[in-house]
């Protein structure tokens, strides 16, 4: 995997893991545990009454019994609760076996104190089990044990260095071409450069700045497709729909890494690699030529 590929797959990763909730991010982490685990891992799924033992997966080598929660709205009480009715039944019905218990949620801006007292409590109570919570670190170090074959099962096939190199003119026209017939709904301000602090600004992982360096490869491209277009607003009328995307996603609070996986949907990054690789250089276009994302201001740029 190159690191083209590797970006990508951790932009997917990033996206899945802030927008699956309830039994949907449960399923995904069992799948990742299972693709980095292979046969290590065993997955319990729920059974009549039986349920499913208050374990979502079992670690073989290392005892450890999984449990996995991704609620729409994160409360503390309920959490709580949740915790320990999980952690006492895994206990009892794993009894004899079980010598770790892992909390895994999605909420990457941490557990509530008063749940983290909670689980302090309960390893204090039973020495005898190690205890951990996992978040987005954890299972992005574990999604990064999957192999490609893995990573593209789970999340479809990324585009290589070797694709974003050989992407000619005609590879971008599909994807500039949809992406002009979004109509921009105010008038067309001008273009304005951004600055080398812009990744700062806007809190892009290095991941995100790895795939617009990768893309500015071929981003002469988009200046040279619209150079040579029939139509001189082709380039504005595409910032614009960007621009507006921008708004609406920033307005809902998204991570700057989600953002950019969705503006790689957007301009139809869920194509084939090649597709994918074209997306990226037309995304890194705009990204420099145009207001998508923020720009720092004057203090930051030191002008």
């Amino acid at each position: 995997m190159d690191p083209v590929q590797q970006s990508f797959y951790v932009l997917h990763f990033k996206a899945a893991f802030h927008e699956k909730k309830g039994t949907a991010f449960q399923d995904w982490f069992v799948q990742i545990a299972g693709h980095a685990y292979g046969p290590d891992f065993d997955e319990v799924r729920p059974y009549g009454k039986q349920g499913d033992l208050k374990c979502d997966g079992r670690l073989l080598s290392a005892k450890t019994v999984f449990q996995s929660y991704a609620p729409y709205l994160m409360k503390d009480t309920e959490l709580i609760t949740k915790i320990d009715e999980d952690f006492q039944g895994a206990v009892e019905n794993w009894k004899g076996w079980i010598e770790s218990w892992i909390f895994v949620h999605n909420d990457a801006r941490g557990l509530p104190p008063a749940v983290t007292i909670q689980l302090d409590g309960l390893r204090k109570q039973n020495p005898k089990v190690h205890i951990e919570v996992w978040s987005e670190p954890e299972l992005l170090k574990l999604a990064q044990r999957m192999d490609l074959t893995s990573h593209q099962l789970m999340f479809g096939y990324a585009p290589s260095l070797a694709v974003v190199d050989r992407l000619v003119l005609n590879d971008l026209v599909p994807i500039i071409e949809a992406l002009s017939r979004a109509k921009p709904s105010v008038m067309n301000p001008p273009l304005t450069p951004p600055s080398l602090l812009k990744l700062e600004r806007n809190a892009l992982s290095t991941d995100a700045a790895v795939l617009l360096q990768m893309g500015r490869r071929k981003s002469d491209l988009v200046q040279t497709f619209f150079l040579r277009g029939p139509r001189p607003d082709f380039g504005e009328q595409i910032a614009q729909a960007f621009r507006e995307r921008y708004t609406i996603l920033k307005g809902l609070g998204l991570p700057a890494d989600s953002i950019f996986k969705s503006f790689q949907d957007y301009a139809g990054g869920n194509g084939d690699p090649q597709r994918q690789g074209a997306a990226l250089a037309v995304i890194t276009y705009f990204f420099d030529a145009c207001d998508i994302f923020e720009d720092p201001g004057p203090m930051e740029s030191g002008s």
